[in-house]
């Protein structure tokens, strides 16, 4: 019965109804201690005495709280009133997206922003173990701010078991058949039908996948104004969400770009392994699109003829770009029309277990910053800054094929890598571990993700347990490195014949406790890895004083090398469709993706990068900055080639610019007085500069012609300025006033973009003349470079988060975006050293900052 206006539930008073909601009625209301309006959602009395009802409504408390996102209606405040019960939320003012769809369709730039938000909302929702399991129009407001999610009373914690049978039937609660487990029978279809996935028609268990349908679902209707499937009757509707496809979304939405439709259309494939794995990832893949129709520009009615040629321009761009795309692990499932990027560093981090999570695009690992001290962290495709899980002293031991980890908490370092500390089991969404046993060295899971497979330290002997608590054998040496096999009916693991012994076999065992020793006589064994068909055993070790190599082994004992580098090798995990996983040695245990079929490799490489990377106009070298423990507070010069060869170390010092044919590096080393040094990157010798009286060096330039650089710095008692040293010979000779500095040297080698004495940028001549004001950049701005036709520079404002760079026209001051980086959840992120690798700037390089250490990345604008 609908409460009429002036009545109380506690601080609030009713004001006049809004509507009805999943569960229950929902009232404007005025909150009289705060004095501000709210939203109040009441349960019906005559289901308030069902506990089972209201267990639900408490449960949608509970859930909603734990959900904090700009995109995601807020929960306030949740009470009882007599026989009662209400929740207070904000109070979302505009209209349902369902609501704003009986109106048509919206325009693309509209469905790609709003959709970007709702995936965001979604991702945040099941990284908290929560899905929604209602997504629709109707339960996404539009509001001035953007979209909001709402409406999680069919919501349930992603992590609940399922009710027993014979739970009461709530079907009348909503205007759909639908209700939440854990109180829903087994096998009950929970949600509304048009949005259904086809495993929740069939009374499975929904997950975050469940949602990306449905959204997939909702997209579609916002492009065309239609449903994506319907039906004259449910048994007709359930039909073709089961059986058949929706309209191609082209023919019905012409103007949306090819890759929406192809978005889409894997958000709602049939098979749930099949769509795309994370609400996160189709956030990022959203932006890109906007990103990318901003710049190309979103076909409009007298471009529609020509959007098919449009099309068929993204995918050459794609195939014809400057940097090729080598982080494999995004192309899994795309393909054609997208921007790609190439992963040159990281932060350095010593990296100790890694796995691939179920969607095989993921990677899981954990990784010690400073010291042994393991954390763990996961890694995306779409965007490679690594996210930490938050556990601190925790190491990755497994990933199931369900997505839980197996880890260690209180993580304690043995040696060669090996931990001891407590088992624990935790969602890789998120959550905290829950603690299974003690004095656990390592464990993997079983195919199905249902059991653990242990070694364990019990009375000075170490034991082999599958399930846990079921000894297959034990040894009075260690045993190390695990892994159940593909069919889960025998289990490979390494065996030492003391703890003092880096000699060591590959065992199996099967599931009666029978021990078989396939191979023996090496040294460090560290990783082991079954391949996809289970007929051999992938290790690393070392024989006979060799690096570590990549082996093979059969159930028969026949041994093969698989995979060698001159800088060692170690194998962490295989994909289900056969790629492998494994850690170089050779460059600070950089994680490389390989294919074995294709032999080809796809490389993460980690180094310690404090300042910046310089890249050549071909796109096929990286100049960077190492510290180097070697060279006590200065830095190591490194050279590396984009096709993964090795880093080369050129010498002391930091690189300053690169010249123009790629063959020489500048570079200054930190000494007293400074040092202005040449090395060449292939044949040649050191060169050193005549620095003459200056006696601190803050930056060198090649001028265009490599005659001549532009040095910044300054002379004993006076303020920085530029200088102009002839490689010819001679000294460095002043060609700006006292007090310049923060400068750029113009394309044409003619003028220097710097900050005057008052931290104002001005134009300076080399050639005569007074100086320019460039009124339109502030003192507070950092120059990154010049654009390639002289017009322009890009700049940054390092008090800016998220981290924007924009064009800025020097004749007319007018401004454009040209990239941002938004800011993780947990670390604030600036964007540093863009710069261009070739004269369309259609690639260019920059870098994004992590507290002390900075990710560098190529990509390639369309």
């Amino acid at each position: 019965m609908p409460l009429a206006p002036g009545t109380r539930l506690g601080p609030y008073e009713i004001v006049a109804p809004l509507g009805a909601g999943g569960m229950g009625e929902v009232f404007r209301a005025r909150d009289t201690r705060l004095e501000r309006d709210v939203a109040v959602k009441v349960l019906p009395q005559h289901l308030s005495a069902n506990p089972e009802v209201r267990a639900r409504f408490e449960r949608e408390a509970k859930t909603v709280s734990s959900l904090n996102h700009p995109h995601i209606c807020t929960l306030h405040d949740v009470g009882r009133e007599g026989d009662t019960d209400y929740l207070v939320m904000e109070l979302v003012e505009g209209e349902t997206l369902a609501q704003r769809l009986t109106k048509g369709p919206l325009a693309t730039a509209e469905i790609l922003k709003l959709g970007a938000q709702i995936a965001e909302a979604l991702d945040r929702a099941h990284r908290a173990g929560v899905v929604h399991r209602d997504l629709k129009p109707g339960n996404v407001m539009l509001t001035k701010s953007g979209a909001k999610l709402m409406d999680f009373g069919l919501a349930r914690s992603a992590g609940m078991p399922g009710a027993a049978r014979g739970s009461g039937d709530f079907s009348g609660l909503t205007q759909s058949p639908t209700v939440a487990a854990p109180l829903t029978a087994e096998g009950t279809i929970v949600g509304t039908f048009q949005y259904m996935a086809p495993e929740q028609l069939e009374g499975k268990e929904a997950d975050a996948r469940s949602d990306i349908w449905a959204l997939g679902c909702v997209f579609y209707e916002m492009a065309t104004g239609k449903r994506a499937f319907e039906g004259r009757s449910q048994a007709s509707l359930i039909a073709a969400i089961m059986n058949t496809e929706p309209a191609p979304l082209g023919a019905l939405a012409p103007m949306a770009p090819p890759a929406f439709e192809r978005l889409v259309k894997q958000c709602i494939a049939k098979d749930p392994d099949d769509r795309w794995q994370s609400a996160g990832d189709l956030s990022h893949e959203l932006k890109w699109i906007a990103d990318a129709g901003s710049r190309a520009g979103v076909p409009t009615p007298v471009s529609a003829q020509r959007a098919s040629r449009e099309r068929i321009a993204w995918l050459l761009t794609a195939v014809l770009a400057v940097v090729a795309a080598t982080f494999a692990l995004r192309s899994g499932n795309r393909s054609g029309g997208q921007v790609t990027f190439k992963q040159l560093s990281y932060q350095p981090a010593a990296i100790f277990r890694a796995a691939f999570a179920p969607d095989g695009k993921t990677i899981v690992y954990s990784a010690a910053r400073e010291g042994n001290t393991p954390e763990i962290f996961t890694v995306r495709p779409e965007y490679p800054e690594p996210q930490s899980l938050g556990l601190h002293s925790a190491q990755l031991l497994s990933v199931s094929s369900t997505g839980e980890l197996a880890v260690l908490t209180d993580a304690r370092y043995l040696a060669h890598r090996l931990f001891t500390g407590t088992l624990a089991r935790m969602p890789l969404g998120g959550g905290a571990p829950r603690e299974i046993l003690e004095s656990v060295r390592e464990a993997d899971w079983s195919p199905d993700g249902s059991q653990l497979a242990i070694i364990r330290l019990v009375q000075g002997r170490d034991r082999l347990e599958f399930p846990i608590g079921h000894v297959l054998c034990e040894s009075g040496g260690y045993l190390s490195d695990l892994r159940v096999s593909p069919r889960g009916d025998r289990i490979a693991y390494f065996e030492h014949p003391s703890r003092f012994d880096d000699r060591g076999s590959v065992n199996v065992v099967d599931l009666h406790g029978k021990k078989t020793v396939l191979s023996d006589g090496y040294w460090g064994e560290e990783g082991i890895a079954w391949t996809k068909d289970g007929a051999e055993i992938l290790f690393s070790a070392s024989y006979g004083g060799n690096t570590w190599t990549i082996y093979a082994v059969t159930l028969a004992g026949k041994r093969r090398v698989a995979l060698e580098s001159a800088g060692g090798l170690t194998i962490h995990d295989v994909a289900r469709d056969g790629r492998w996983l494994a850690t170089r040695d050779d460059q600070r245990d950089g994680i490389m993706v390989h294919t074995p079929e294709s032999n080809e490799d796809r490389d993460l490489s980690w180094l310690d990068l404090s300042e910046g990377a310089i890249l050549s106009q071909d796109g096929r070298t990286v100049i960077f900055s190492e510290q180097s423990a070697a060279m006590g507070t200065n830095y190591a010069v490194g050279l590396r080639k984009t096709d993964r060869s090795p880093v080369v170390k050129l010498g002391e010092g930091t690189p300053r610019d690169l010249s123009a044919d790629g063959k020489s590096v500048l570079a200054v080393v930190a000494s007293t007085p400074p040092q202005i040094v040449i090395y060449p990157t292939g044949a040649g010798e050191l060169r050193h500069l005549d620095r003459g009286g200056l006696e601190n060096v803050e930056s060198a330039e090649w001028f265009p012609n490599g005659d001549s650089i532009l040095i910044c710095g300054n002379e004993p008692g006076t303020a920085t300025r530029f200088y102009v040293k002839d490689l010819a010979g001679g000294t460095p000779r002043g060609v700006t006033p006292p007090g310049t500095n923060s400068g750029k040297l113009s394309p044409d080698g003619k003028l220097v973009l710097a900050k005057g004495p008052d931290g104002k940028f001005f134009l300076y001549s080399l050639f005569g003349g007074e100086p320019r004001p460039i009124p339109w950049l502030s003192e507070f701005e950092r120059l990154i470079c010049w654009t390639a036709d002289g017009r322009s520079v890009l700049v940054s404002s390092d008090a800016m988060i998220p981290s924007r760079v924009e064009r800025v026209d020097l004749e007319t001051g007018r401004r454009t975006l040209f990239k941002e980086i938004a800011p993780s959840d947990r670390v604030g992120l600036m964007l540093v050293n863009l710069s261009f690798l070739t004269q369309d700037e259609r690639s260019y390089a920059y870098g994004i900052t992590r507290q002390t250490s900075t990710l560098f990345l190529v990509e390639s604008k369309k």
